[in-house]
C-alpha cells in the first residue's frame, strides 16, 4: 500500500485552532474545578435527515483522523492566545502539552446512517475530547453533506461516468474536501489538481470555451488541441453551432476522437442529435459528456439519452441544496470523578422540542431481513443482543491517541457501494421521503 493510496499527509498544519473559543474556555473553568480529567464520552450524530433524504453517507472520517493527529499548539498559537487573553496561564501550559491520548470508535467511511447513529464516538478525558468538537463536526457535516449528494447523483446516474468539477464554485480548501467526499459517494473523478494529489483521486480536463474563443476558428482550436492532446481528447462544441462543431471534430480528430462535451441547452434533444450525427460521420465509439449545472434530478431526466458522463458542479460541491448534515458532538457519559475506575453515569440534555439527546455509551446495528436487505437501524446501551452480534457497526478508529484505522480511499468508495446496496430499492428514489428504514432503540 502506497503513500498516495492513503493521501498525503505531510505538511498538515496543526488543526488546533479550528475551534471555537468556548471549548478553551471550558477546559480553563473545567481545569479550576478539578473536573477536566473525569473520563467522559462524546457522540457525533444527527437527530434528523436533511428533508427529503432517505439516508445519509459518512464521509470525512480519514480527515477527521488527520485533524485529531495534528491537533497540537504551537508556540505562536499559545502567544496569540496569551495576547488575546483567551484563557490563562495555567490553561495555556496545558494546552502546550496537547495531545488527543483517548479512543475513537466510528461507523466505518462509506457507510450509510440515520436519525441517532452514533457516527463518532470519542473517550478520554472530559478537556481533551471537548477541545476536538468543533473540528470534527467541521469535518462531518459538510464531507456527509457532499457524499451524500453525490450518492444520490451516482444512483441517478445509472453506472454512467461522473465528474467533479466544482472546485471554481466553493472555497480552494472546501473544493479538494468536496472532491474527496465527492469519490467516497460514486463520483469517478475531479477535475481539481489539488484533490488528485492529496488524495490520489484520478484527474480530467482539456479545456473550456476561451480556447475556442482565443483561436481565429473553431477548427484551429480544435487542430491545436489535437495536436497537442491526441485524437482520443474530449472536444467542446457548443461555442458556436453544436452541428458544425461535431462535424469539423470527427474531421480533424477522426472517428477515433474520445469524447465531445456539451455544456449548454436543451442536453437530452442535443445528445440525441449529436450521437446521432457521430454515427453517421463513424464515429460510433466517441463518448458524449454533458455539463451545465446538473443535479441529481438533472442526471435523472437524462436516463434516457446517449450520455456517457456527467460534469457536476455547483448543486455537488453545496450539497444538492444541503450543505450541512446538521451533526451534533454531545456528552452522553462521563465518570462521577476523575479516579480511573470511577465508574460512567449517562448524562443527556433534556431541552424542550426536538433537541434533547439520549444519554449512555452506544452500540449500533442494522437489522436485516431474510434477504438481507436492512429493516432498521438499532441503538443501545445496554448488552447487544445475540441475534445483532455480527451486526455491530462502529469501529475502532484511534486507540489510546493512535490512529488504527487509516484505509485506502477506493476502499472506502466500495464500502459506499455495498452499504448503499444493502438498502430497500426505496432509498435511491429521488422523491421525497422519510428515512428508508426506522432507527429503534433497545
Amino acid at each position: 500500500m502506497n503513500t498516495a493510496d492513503l493521501g498525503r499527509r505531510v505538511g498538515v498544519p496543526s488543526t488546533a485552532l479550528f475551534t471555537d473559543q468556548y471549548e478553551l474556555t471550558m477546559v480553563q473553568a473545567a481545569l479550576k474545578a478539578g473536573t477536566a480529567d473525569r473520563h467522559s464520552v462524546f457522540e457525533a450524530f444527527t437527530r434528523r435527515l436533511p428533508e427529503g433524504r432517505r439516508y445519509g453517507v459518512v464521509a470525512g472520517t480519514g480527515r477527521v483522523l488527520d485533524a485529531v493527529e495534528n491537533f497540537h499548539f504551537d508556540d505562536e498559537m499559545i502567544g496569540f492566545l496569551r495576547q488575546q487573553e483567551i484563557v490563562d496561564e495555567p490553561t495555556l501550559e496545558w494546552l502546550a502539552d496537547y495531545r488527543f491520548s483517548g479512543d475513537i470508535w466510528g461507523y466505518p467511511e462509506g457507510e450509510v446512517y440515520f436519525p441517532g447513529s452514533p457516527i463518532l464516538r470519542v473517550e478520554g478525558s472530559f478537556a481533551e475530547c471537548v477541545l476536538l468538537e468543533t473540528v470534527i463536526l467541521s469535518i462531518l457535516n459538510h464531507d456527509s453533506a457532499i457524499a451524500a449528494a453525490a450518492s444520490r447523483m451516482s444512483a441517478a446516474a445509472g453506472g454512467r461516468r461522473l465528474i467533479e468539477m466544482g472546485a471554481r464554485r466553493t472555497h480552494e480548501l472546501s473544493a479538494v474536501a468536496s472532491a474527496r467526499a465527492a469519490y467516497v459517494g460514486g463520483f469517478d473523478a475531479t477535475s481539481d489538481l489539488a484533490a488528485g494529489f492529496r488524495w490520489a483521486i484520478p484527474t480530467v480536463g482539456t479545456s473550456a470555451h476561451a480556447f475556442t474563443l482565443l483561436h481565429d476558428t473553431e477548427r484551429d482550436a480544435f487542430r491545436a488541441q489535437v495536436d497537442s492532446l491526441g485524437r482520443g481528447t474530449t472536444l467542446l462544441v457548443d461555442t458556436y453551432d453544436v452541428t458544425e462543431a461535431v462535424r469539423a471534430a470527427v474531421e480533424i480528430a477522426g472517428p477515433e476522437l474520445g469524447a465531445v462535451r456539451i455544456d449548454s441547452g436543451d442536453l437530452l434533444l442535443v445528445a440525441h442529435r449529436v450521437r446521432q450525427q457521430l454515427d453517421e460521420l463513424g464515429a460510433t465509439g466517441t463518448k458524449i459528456v454533458v455539463t451545465s449545472d446538473l443535479d441529481e434530478y438533472a442526471i435523472a431526466s437524462l436516463a434516457a439519452a446517449p450520455v456517457d458522463a456527467y460534469g457536476v458542479g455547483t448543486q455537488l460541491v453545496t450539497g444538492s441544496g444541503h450543505p450541512t448534515c446538521s451533526m451534533v458532538y454531545k456528552l452522553v457519559a462521563r465518570a462521577g470523578s476523575a479516579e480511573p475506575d470511577a465508574p460512567l453515569v449517562p448524562v443527556a440534555k433534556k431541552s424542550l422540542g426536538a433537541k434533547s439527546s439520549v444519554g449512555g455509551r452506544k452500540w449500533a446495528a442494522r437489522r436485516t431481513d431474510e434477504h438481507g436487505v436492512a429493516e432498521a437501524e438499532v441503538i443501545g446501551t445496554g448488552p447487544v443482543p445475540d441475534e445483532l452480534a455480527g451486526r455491530q457497526l462502529l469501529v475502532e478508529l484511534v486507540r489510546g491517541g493512535e490512529v488504527v484505522a487509516r484505509e485506502p480511499l477506493d476502499a472506502v468508495r466500495e464500502r459506499h457501494v455495498a452499504a448503499r446496496a444493502g438498502l430497500p430499492m426505496s432509498a435511491i428514489q429521488l422523491s421525497r421521503g422519510e428515512p428508508v428504514i426506522p432507527t429503534e432503540y433497545a
